[in-house]
């Protein structure tokens, strides 16, 4: 967004506000009082404006930067999802795999049943219940990311959409005995770790999130 259309807003933002200043900022008789619109209000309410104007065009360029023929197989499926912006999935899908990862090894399957779907949310529980069942509990602690990055894409005929990331991790991950004490791992040691998820959404339904279908090493 240029100079120029910053201060056209601006200006709209102003004179908004002025006229609700005049409507709304006396009363009759001798009880006169001002509704006090702060410059914070302002603020607020421009930097909204903003925002939503430069993620519009943001959107505009991505899709029209690129002629279809100059793209990758890979671009060439991510642009037919409306609305798809891949930093922000990528940024998605960073945050759903440490919520995932931090669940499963702390065995919260009420939190992974909003992320995960039903079929691999079986094999999670199952893994979780046999821990329990032998005494043994999982720590993870996720340092940060190497990498993440889209390595596939498509959509079926029944506009299921399906989006693989590739996940290089930094971890450490622990077992413990029903003592606490560490019977697999090294609290000390941090382990690099590649993991490939595949996400999926329904391109036709109102519910916008990506659910977790598929786990590889």
């Amino acid at each position: 967004m240029g100079s120029l259309d910053i201060i056209i807003l601006l200006v709209a933002v102003i004179l908004i506000f002025q006229k609700l200043r005049s409507l709304l900022g006396t009363r009759p008789d001798t009880e006169i009082t001002r509704t006090k619109i702060s410059e914070e209000s302002a603020a607020k309410i421009f930097d909204m404006i903003v925002k939503e104007a430069e993620k519009q065009q943001q959107t505009a360029v991505e899709k029209d930067s690129v002629p279809e023929e100059n793209m990758s197989d890979l671009d060439k499926t991510l642009v037919k999802i409306p609305g798809f912006n891949k930093e922000r999935f990528i940024t998605g899908a960073k945050r759903a795999f440490e919520i995932i990862v931090t669940a499963f090894s702390k065995g919260d399957t009420e939190t992974l049943e909003n992320l995960v779907s039903k079929s691999l949310i079986k094999k999670f529980q199952e893994i979780i219940e046999k821990r329990r069942a032998e005494g043994i509990s999982a720590e993870t602690d996720l340092i940060g990311f190497d990498q993440a990055e889209i390595t596939a894409a498509k959509i079926s005929k029944n506009d299921i959409a399906k989006i693989t990331v590739k996940f290089v991790s930094e971890q450490v991950n622990l077992l413990k005995n029903k003592d606490d004490e560490i019977i697999e791992g090294d609290e000390n040691f941090i382990q690099n770790i590649t993991d490939v998820w595949t996400f999926e959404r329904c391109l036709t339904s109102t519910n916008p999130n990506w659910l977790l279908v598929s786990t590889k090493k």
